[in-house]
């Protein structure tokens, strides 16, 4: 009997050290049988420290590899300013001076307005919507192609902020009049909307502004939500708070990496990066969703008065916006390629969430 049991324990033991030994991974060598190398990037980013949500993306990113490569691969994110001016990652990512970025493709609208489409549009996609096309609706396919033709990089997704505010405003808005001249803050296609109505529309990286707000340089801003505009200070020097905000309803931040660079990685980093830009999209949605309420309800318990934007202001809007996507239709081929596969795509999406989603939405918020 202590012979059947001992050859037992023998037979169960050796099984389970052959499966630890298969299904443990060889970060030695590369798919080629050479050992992989240690390679040292530094990432340029849009953002302030400060944010460490949005910052928080880039970390989240460059740690995963790091674990994954079992520290052969380290990349080290750097603060707006740092490697580049915070609405220039793209560009010196294009240009080679630094081999990744993390920022928003609609900052670079003014390359190719079709970049806005990586981040998010006017009356566009919410955060899961916006997964669901570029992982699965050929809307990080065409964007590749743009990017690798044009820029000379390969994006991927790597954050997203969820369904974001309307903005901060010095006074009260009702009407579309009332934008009148107004002085915004607000980038990507949004401010081109904005602009048609009436609006004068500046483009500044998150760390400046709290001052052009508190100096009257602008009289209306817009970032991303309660958590983060509470630490950029914007409910000190603005007192009314618009929701919702229509020209960004889930948008995408990008992890972005100079192709040159790209092809010279093992096969084992590029996958690495694959899946911890994967992960950054989901951890910053899931942080911002899970720390905006409490940031909001302390803004209301301060003094901010949240208001919604008007029925007029918001169909005034979307009736600009999808005038200006078909202006850029005519003038940009690409635009137009990307447009036509992108609102096919969003006008099915809508009727399925329509009915699943939509329907247990409007029950469940009824108050």
């Amino acid at each position: 009997m202590k012979r059947k049991q001992f050859l037992q324990t023998a037979i169960a033991t050796t099984a389970t050290a052959g499966t630890l030994v298969a299904c443990r991974p060889r970060t030695g060598t590369s798919g080629s049988g050479g050992p992989l190398p240690n390679i040292q990037w530094q990432m340029a980013t849009s953002w302030p420290l400060s944010l460490d949500t949005i910052f928080g993306g880039a970390q989240t990113l460059a740690k995963r590899v790091e674990a994954i490569t079992g520290g052969k691969f380290k990349i080290t994110p750097r603060a707006a300013g740092e490697l580049a001016p915070p609405l220039e990652v793209l560009n010196v990512v294009s240009q080679g001076a630094v081999p990744c970025g993390h920022t928003a493709g609609y900052y670079y609208v003014g390359k190719s307005p079709a970049a806005a489409f990586g981040t998010s549009v006017p009356f566009g996609l919410n955060a899961q919507q916006q997964n669901a096309w570029l992982y699965e609706g050929g809307g990080l396919q065409k964007l590749r192609e743009l990017y690798a033709s044009k820029f000379g990089v390969i994006q991927f997704p790597a954050g997203n902020t969820g369904a974001q505010m309307g903005g901060w405003f010095r006074r009260e808005i009702s009407r579309v009049n009332d934008l009148q001249g107004l002085k915004m803050r607000i980038p990507g296609l949004g401010g081109q909307v904005m602009s048609k109505l009436g609006v004068t529309v500046q483009t500044l990286p998150g760390g400046e502004i709290f001052q052009a707000l508190q100096t009257g340089a602008i009289d209306a801003a817009e970032w991303v939500g309660p958590y983060d505009d509470e630490k950029l200070g914007l409910n000190r020097v603005a007192k009314f708070y618009y929701y919702p905000g229509w020209w960004e309803p889930g948008p995408t931040l990008e992890f972005q990496v100079n192709l040159k660079e790209w092809n010279k990685l093992p096969p084992e980093y590029q996958a690495a990066i694959e899946t911890a830009a994967f992960e950054a999209n989901m951890t910053m949605l899931a942080r911002y969703d899970t720390r905006n309420n409490q940031a909001l309800e302390k803004l209301v318990q301060s003094g901010v008065q949240l208001r919604p934007y008007s029925n007029e202001i918001l169909a005034a809007a979307e009736t600009a916006s999808f005038q200006l996507f078909d202006e850029l239709a005519a003038k940009d081929a690409t635009f137009k390629s990307i447009f036509e596969d992108w609102k096919k795509f969003r006008d099915r999406l809508y009727a399925w969430n329509n009915i699943n989603e939509g329907s247990f939405a409007r029950y469940v918020y009824k108050s």
